[in-house]
């Protein structure tokens, strides 16, 4: 029993050596963990400002400063095992985490391809926030960013997250990336009308709508689209600056529709619709018919 014992204390006295030996190695870990998330933590800010002054694509400025807190983070996770004595296993588990990262890719590969298409599109982004943009059959304007997914506002209101992986593999339209959008709309004049000078009326309407860009390129344009059964169709082509936040192309197109129809109508055009033509096969009357 007396064995027992003394082994017992030889014991307790030995993890007490190790304890009294590791403790300065752990309350050193424990300061370099908490140096290194405060670290990391004012990198990833000061970064993600810095960057966020000089860059219009606000998910690469905050994509990079991410990549600095991991890889500080990181770098103090490698640190504080090599000071408890741990090196070797700092490296087992590096390799372990290389093949538990492959493994988890392969089971979870829409993830992981939505997740590359993101780091992949924030360097190379073909649009940014505020972008109106197509794809497939959703439309609409850009108001959030992440890695992951591309939030979009339709223009009925409906909020619609694409995975970037959708957007990087199928074609997409951006319609205001350059701050130029061309608008169009129809209309059908009489064919025994004048079409100069309806044109030259056209173009003097247009003048009087805020909004419409007379650039040197990106002037109004009308043409001759085709030949109607019971109208002369004509398109009305103008452009709008989408990076101007005072004009809006629905109110644009709405106030150039009712000042070209005004100002024709008052010249004395005059704008037929449609003509539909009714057959009587059985040589009936019409009323007749309708009463009965």
């Amino acid at each position: 029993m007396n064995n027992l014992w003394t082994d017992l204390l030889d014991q307790i006295q030995t993890y007490y050596a190790v304890l009294v030996a590791l403790l300065p190695k752990l309350a050193l870990a424990v300061l370099v963990i908490l140096l290194t998330l405060s670290l990391a933590g004012w990198a990833k800010r000061f970064t993600q400002r810095r960057l966020s002054q000089r860059m219009d694509d606000p998910l690469l400025a905050n994509f990079l400063a991410r990549l600095i807190k991991i890889g500080l983070s990181l770098i103090g996770f490698l640190i504080v095992l090599s000071l408890v004595g741990l090196g070797e296993a700092a490296a087992s588990v590096l390799a372990g985490a290389g093949i538990s990262a492959f493994i988890i890719g392969f089971a979870f590969k829409d993830i992981g391809e939505n997740f590359l298409a993101g780091i992949l599109m924030a360097f190379k982004r073909p649009f940014r926030i505020g972008d109106v943009i197509q794809s497939g059959d959703i439309e609409g304007k850009i108001i959030g960013l992440s890695l992951r997914d591309t939030q979009v506002k339709t223009f009925d209101g409906k909020d619609v997250y694409l995975p970037n992986g959708m957007l990087l593999k199928n074609p997409l339209i951006n319609s205001t990336i350059d701050g130029f959008l061309r608008n169009e709309f129809d209309l059908g004049i009489d064919y025994d009308s004048d079409l100069n000078k309806a044109i030259e009326i056209i173009y003097d309407s247009l003048r009087e709508v805020d909004g419409l860009l007379w650039d040197e390129n990106k002037s109004p344009n009308v043409a001759v689209k085709d030949l109607g059964a019971s109208t002369l169709n004509l398109t009305v082509y103008f452009w709008i600056n989408t990076f101007d936040s005072k004009v809006s192309g629905l109110k644009v197109k709405t106030e150039a529709i009712r000042n070209v129809l005004a100002q024709l109508k008052a010249a004395g055009f005059y704008l037929p619709a449609d003509i539909v033509e009714l057959k009587n096969y059985n040589r009936e009357s019409l009323a007749s018919k309708a009463i009965s």
